[in-house]
């Protein structure tokens, strides 16, 4: 379709996937309500995420 070959759209909508994502694992919002306790909440949910997403993507392995 032609609105997605307009430029950045690949992109956003790659961004918009990560944003579901992130919201799926780990919620809405944060739940800690100081500064310090929120950076360590977002830590340990951005650590989640990350091993996750390295356990389900394929390694590549050259063949030839």
């Amino acid at each position: 379709m032609g609105w997605q070959r307009a430029p950045g759209y690949g992109w956003r909508a790659l961004v918009e996937a990560d944003v579901a994502r992130w919201k799926r694992v780990v919620g809405d919002g944060l739940r800690s309500q100081t500064d310090g306790r929120q950076r360590t909440e977002v830590a340990i949910a951005a650590g989640v995420l990350n091993r996750m997403l390295d356990l389900g993507r394929p390694e590549y392995v050259r063949v030839a």
